[in-house]
């Protein structure tokens, strides 16, 4: 895409509410093919005329922490160091049955996950620019091998629903990373220089060092109201519902606050490479602050409202992918996994993580925003990069590893002090890791969507940041577009073949 053209995107794509200040051009762009008068018209995102969006859905998330938060006090105080002090088992002694238990029990059990999953975020974030990529390496691999031991430690613990759940994910697990073994190079291609982005963005790290402080503070409470749940004098069944109700709106959480340093790393990344550099002299004055600023403000309601599906979109697209192209020739198996994908496909139009760097840009909503990040992606090509791109589902494996081993190190703690209470500390104590993980690992997805980002809307500023880089994904890009174009040439030559036949007959 030429200059001129991201300079038209960039002007329709802000609802009218963009400023008409212009900024000066980066001094290290003259002579790669860009004029200075694209670069001024270029938009900043101190430029842009805020407005408080999906407004609706940042009430929902408020309401939703207010009313979780008072609900997790009461169980929590409801059996701290005196059962049934708030006199709950009333209403549960006549249907259920009725088992002793305190707060205090099993709140140091997730005092374990919490310390383990802090530690492991901590590591990485250390451990980013020397071994991130081995660390993600290690991850893919192990990811399956770890599932299938959990598996069989459940059935040797006679628990067989737990036992098949684990056994299920070590199967898809070992078929997706079959099925993706050849993505797995240029994978690791893109991570490294989203690694190297953020490398260079040392204030980023410190934003996700924050978030994780800020998330632990919440989960102090979360987990006394979850070990007040587990202490609970009602039978499994009504445990597990309301366990099932506050991991839900663990998980939102969670994932609202990854989202927001996702915002932020990406409204830096942006800047960084319009720029031509960190140190630029063009670059706006405190960009950290402003990115933080819009995030937790005007940006808010829509980050919580796209935290509340994209997530479960994104990682079902990966494994529909991966078995599609396993499938073969099983027609009537090939038929239904179609019409799977293309549901998935129209679900990502409007919930995808790109749409996050339109929002750290440009403010627009959330709906919007991914509707405009795919169509860009589509009417340049480079969806098909993406499509081939596994990226996400290496960090992903990244946060699971992380989660599984908070679950299992306070899976078995708990196994020595209450054996009957170990899935239900273990399950939710993995998500504690898992989520505090994903803060740590979301710094680098920040930056690799970053990159195809300004990578569709105008290619020369990824070749003036990296040219041998730029070269690389051109040529991959190159390959996909042809790939799909010869798929396209044989289904539409067997469908033809097919017609003439049964007009033969």
């Amino acid at each position: 895409m030429s200059d001129s053209q991201f300079s038209s995107l960039s002007s329709s794509s802000y609802d009218g509410s963009a400023s008409p200040s212009a900024v000066a051009p980066p001094p290290n762009m003259a002579g790669n093919g860009a004029s200075g008068d694209d670069i001024r018209s270029r938009p900043l995102i101190s430029q842009v005329s805020r407005h408080w969006r999906d407004v609706f859905w940042m009430g929902v998330f408020m309401l939703h922490l207010l009313l979780v938060g008072v609900a997790l006090a009461i169980m929590g105080f409801n059996r701290f160091r005196e059962k049934d002090r708030l006199k709950i088992d009333r209403f549960t002694q006549m249907i259920l049955e009725n088992q002793p238990g305190l707060t205090e029990d099993f709140w140091p059990l997730y005092a374990v996950a919490g310390a383990v999953g802090t530690a492991l975020a901590w590591a990485w974030l250390v451990l980013l620019g020397s071994s991130a990529n081995n660390m993600m390496k290690f991850s893919v691999h192990i990811l399956t091998t770890y599932l299938a031991v959990i598996s069989v430690l459940c059935f040797w613990q006679k628990q067989f629903f737990w036992g098949v759940a684990f056994a299920v994910g070590a199967a898809l697990q070992f078929l997706y990373v079959i099925s993706v073994i050849d993505r797995l190079p240029f994978t690791m291609l893109v991570l490294q220089r989203g690694v190297k982005m953020v490398c260079s963005l040392p204030e980023v790290m410190g934003v996700s060092c924050a978030f994780m402080l800020v998330m632990l503070s919440w989960l102090v409470l979360w987990s006394f109201g979850v070990a007040g749940v587990v202490a609970l004098s009602i039978g499994d069944g009504g445990r597990w519902w309301l366990l099932v109700v506050f991991c839900v709106s663990l998980f939102w959480t969670g994932a609202v606050l990854c989202n927001i340093v996702h915002v932020i790393v990406s409204g830096m990344v942006f800047l960084v490479l319009i720029h031509g550099g960190r140190q630029a002299t063009s670059m706006p004055p405190k960009p950290l602050k402003k990115s933080l600023r819009y995030a937790v403000t005007t940006s808010f309601g829509s980050i919580c409202y796209g935290s509340l599906f994209t997530a479960a979109i994104r990682t079902l697209r990966w494994k529909i992918r991966g078995v599609r192209s396993k499938i073969g020739k099983n027609e009537c198996l090939l038929c239904c996994v179609d019409f799977l994908f293309h549901l998935v496909e129209t679900l990502v139009r409007f919930f995808n993580k790109y749409a996050y760097v339109q929002i750290a840009v440009y403010g627009k909503n959330f709906n919007r925003s991914a509707r405009d990040a795919w169509e860009l992606f589509q009417s340049t090509g480079v969806e098909a990069l993406i499509a081939y791109d596994c990226s996400g589902a290496v960090i992903l494996m990244g946060t699971l590893v992380g989660g599984l081993v908070a679950g299992t190190c306070a899976g078995v703690w708990t196994r020595i002090k209450h054996p009957d209470r170990v899935m239900m500390v273990g399950s939710t104590s993995m998500l504690m890791g898992m989520i505090l993980v994903g803060l740590a690992t979301v710094v680098v997805e920040s930056a690799v969507t970053s990159i195809y980002i300004c990578f569709a809307e105008d290619p020369v500023l990824i070749q003036r940041w990296d040219a041998e880089f730029f070269n690389k994904m051109s040529e991959m890009l190159h390959q996909r577009l042809q790939h799909r174009s010869s798929r396209a040439t044989q289904v539409l030559t067997s469908r033809f073949d097919s017609q003439t036949q049964e007009t033969a007959v």
